[in-house]
């Protein structure tokens, strides 16, 4: 076997075992908080909020979210960091951030501005390491530890504006990417620059055969469809034919499983799928060890302090944001199984900040999470109540039931002729058919097998569902078409009737194929 690999595994062995941590996530968590409120009392929040006194007081973490409300994007800029943006120094987090994220997130809203601190730039590299560390738990050979990493995310070509810089974090992160991995990292710096997402990815499947590639990360559809272009480029079978040595792919961001069957059709040879949670806000979490439910554990000491609101009706508003007295718990109040919003609070001077993502504990001994969807994503027209994480499970279904691939979707409530019916566009792959009407009943029926208030709701105001199937690629197209293509874009599995009327319009303005 390779003696580099076996070295680096070696290195990697070793390295597990030393950052194998001897306190509890509490305890982690403890300290996490008290460092925030200590590096950020002089700022104008901190000074707003009182940190010092909070520092003094025996039960820091219930005076901690009995003086700060909860915050959502809005409430934080309007109040603090549009001073941030403007270049005021000591806002909500000592100096002023170098690096802002852009983030959309899944709507269609103008880019939002997450301040990013050389501390959160530095927290995320100390979390990338622990998940190369993790790697020794999982079986993989010694030669894999020499072979090339493709991440693929935005342009690291980011904008200079007024003293500081702007992009995505994918983008962010790769133009900070330290020295020792840059022989391992690809597209490399120049592919990685390229701004246009054809373009870039054009070069990456002209470039493909001379690479090494071991490990991919990035998120699903985006992906997925790099990995179709350098198949198709490069007139192979599969991935396997240009990259026989690729084991591992890290998905970020959004649940897999929509995306495996279709990742399955890609490839010729087993692959190890783990997930990562990257958001715009920092690195929150990464699959630590070998799991079938691909939970991820909770990035617990690298600056980032979290609080849980238990995701039920009466602690949101009609955005999907935390109320700002909601109740929140701390990690050694949650319970396995249920479901949660996530409010952060981070060396960039997020505090209390509603991230927008829902999850779901799977282990409290590990700290490990799994994501169900966004707070937004909670289709509740009528009393329906139906999450993202039980839609997927039911597109799962179909795609098991019918033999095709569903990797996009999306759902929204629509009222015609005073009735209310959830419109469904489902994006199968491109070798898959069914008939619609099928479709439909089986969608409906699994819907009320897997809920019952979906099930209570279809027998009164909730008149019934429409189902069309479309291409994954139009969604795509659509995301183009709004100028919100590659990186870190994710498509919405939920959208307002407004844009659901906007999507079919832009449906029906396409040519046929």
């Amino acid at each position: 076997m390779p003696l580099l690999g076996k070295i680096i595994k070696r290195a990697i062995d070793l390295g597990g075992h030393i950052a194998e941590e001897s306190k509890t996530p509490e305890e982690l968590q403890s300290e996490v908080l008290n460092m925030l409120l200590e590096r950020a009392k002089h700022t104008a929040f901190g000074k707003y909020y009182q940190f010092e006194s909070l520092l003094e007081n025996n039960t820091i973490v219930d005076a901690f979210r009995k003086a700060v409300p909860a915050f959502d994007y809005h409430r934080m800029h309007d109040a603090w960091w549009f001073k941030t943006v403007e270049g005021e120094k000591d806002v909500t987090w000592p100096g002023i951030p170098e690096y802002f994220a852009l983030s959309s997130g899944t709507t269609g809203d103008k880019s939002k501005r997450i301040p990013v601190t050389e501390e959160m730039i530095e927290a995320i590299r100390e979390t990338g390491l622990k998940q190369i560390l993790s790697l020794s738990e999982h079986d993989l050979p010694d030669s894999f530890f020499e072979k090339q990493i493709l991440m693929l995310g935005s342009s690291t070509d980011l904008e200079e504006v007024n003293g500081h810089y702007e992009g995505e974090i994918s983008g962010i992160s790769a133009s900070n990417i330290p020295f020792w991995f840059k022989g391992y990292y690809k597209p490399g710096e120049e592919i990685a620059s390229i701004d246009d997402w054809d373009e870039r990815v054009l070069a990456i499947a002209k470039e493909a055969p001379n690479w090494d590639i071991g490990a991919i990360s990035g998120i699903p559809s985006w992906i997925e469809l790099m990995l179709q272009k350098v198949v198709e480029h490069n007139q192979a079978e599969s991935i396997h034919d240009i990259w026989p040595n690729l084991m591992v792919y890290n998905s970020g961001g959004v649940a897999f499983e929509p995306y495996r069957a279709s990742f399955d059709a890609l490839t010729s040879k087993p692959m190890l799928y783990l997930d990562t949670y990257l958001a715009s806000e920092g690195f929150m979490a990464f699959q630590s060890r070998p799991n079938e439910q691909m939970a991820m554990q909770l990035s617990l000491s690298s600056g980032i302090y979290f609080e849980f609101v238990p995701f039920k009706e009466e602690y949101f508003d009609e955005n999907g944001s935390p109320i700002p007295d909601a109740p929140a718990l701390s990690l050694g109040e949650v319970k396995e199984g249920d479901e949660y919003a996530m409010l952060i609070s981070t060396v960039s001077g997020t505090w209390r900040y509603s991230i927008g993502d829902t999850i779901k504990f799977t282990s409290l001994e590990h700290a490990e999470i799994k994501i169900t969807g966004r707070t937004k994503h909670f289709l509740n027209v009528v009393g329906s109540q139906l999450s993202v994480a039980k839609m997927s499970e039911a597109i799962q279904e179909l795609e098991a039931s019918f033999g095709i691939q569903i990797p996009e979707f999306t759902v929204g409530a629509v009222k015609r002729d005073g009735d209310f019916y959830h419109q469904w566009f489902l994006g199968l792959s491109d070798d898959s058919k069914a008939d619609q009407s099928k479709v439909q009943e089986k969608l409906d029926e699994v819907l009320k097998s897997k809920n019952k208030n979906y099930k209570v709701a279809r027998s009164k105001a909730l008149k019934g569902i429409e189902v069309q199937l479309i291409k994954a690629q139009d969604f795509h197209d659509w995301n183009a078409e709004n100028k919100k293509k590659g990186g870190q874009v994710k498509t919405p599995r939920m959208m307002d009737e407004e844009s659901l009327k906007a999507f079919e319009s832009f449906l029906n303005s396409k040519e046929p194929a």
